[in-house]
C-alpha cells in the first residue's frame, strides 16, 4: 500500500497549524498579564495620589513648625498614619498580583514542555512513517526490478531460439540453391 505524498503534507500543515494556536494562546495569555499589570498599576497610582492628597496638607503644615510642637506631632501622626494605611492597601494587592504573574509564567512554562513533548512525538510518527514508506518503495521497486529481469530472460530466450532456427532455415535453404541455383 503506497501512502500519498499528500498525508506527509497534511501532517506538516496540522503541525504548524498547532504551532501558530500555541503562539496565538500564548500572545492571548501575554496580553492577559498586561491587563493585570496595568489595573495594578492603575490601582497604585490611585493609592499613590491619595497618600499624595494626604501628604499635601502635611507639607503644607510644615511650614507651621515655628508656631508648635503639638502640631508637628499631630502632623507627623498623621503621615504616619497615612504611610501604614498605604503600605497595609497596596501591601495585598501587590502580593497578589505577583503571584499571580508568577502563576500563569509557570502555567506558561507547563504549556511550552507539553508543546515541545507533543511537537517531538508527532515528528517520531513523522520519521517513522517516513522510513516506512521508504522500505515500502524499496520493496516494491526490488520485486519490479527482478519481474522485469524475469520478462525479459523469459521472453529473450524464446526469441534468440527463433532466430537460431531461422538463421539454420536460411544456410539450409542457401546450401540446397548450391552454386549453379545463383547463375540461373
Amino acid at each position: 500500500m503506497q501512502i500519498p505524498k499528500l498525508d506527509i503534507q497534511i501532517i506538516l500543515l496540522a503541525f504548524a497549524v498547532v504551532t501558530g494556536l500555541a503562539v496565538l494562546m500564548q500572545t492571548i495569555f501575554l496580553f492577559a498579564i498586561l491587563l493585570t499589570v496595568r489595573k495594578a498599576a492603575k490601582g497604585l497610582r490611585n493609592e499613590v495620589e491619595k497618600v499624595r492628597s494626604s501628604l499635601m496638607p502635611v507639607i503644607y503644615d510644615t511650614r507651621d513648625i515655628l508656631t508648635g510642637t503639638r502640631e508637628i506631632l499631630v502632623n507627623t501622626q498623621d503621615f504616619l498614619a497615612g504611610a501604614r494605611g498605604f503600605i497595609t492597601r497596596v501591601g495585598p494587592k501587590v502580593e497578589a498580583a505577583a503571584g499571580d504573574l508568577a502563576d500563569i509564567t509557570h502555567k506558561l512554562r507547563e504549556q511550552s514542555t507539553q508543546f515541545q513533548t507533543s511537537t517531538h512525538q508527532i515528528l517520531e510518527q513523522v520519521h517513522k512513517q517516513s522510513d516506512r514508506v521508504d522500505g515500502m518503495i524499496t520493496s516494491l521497486l526490488d520485486t519490479v526490478d527482478r519481474a522485469g529481469g524475469f520478462v525479459a530472460n523469459v521472453v529473450s530466450t524464446p526469441v534468440r531460439q527463433i532466430s537460431n532456427i531461422l538463421s539454420m532455415v536460411k544456410a539450409v535453404v542457401e546450401s540446397l540453391r548450391g552454386p549453379g541455383a545463383a547463375r540461373q
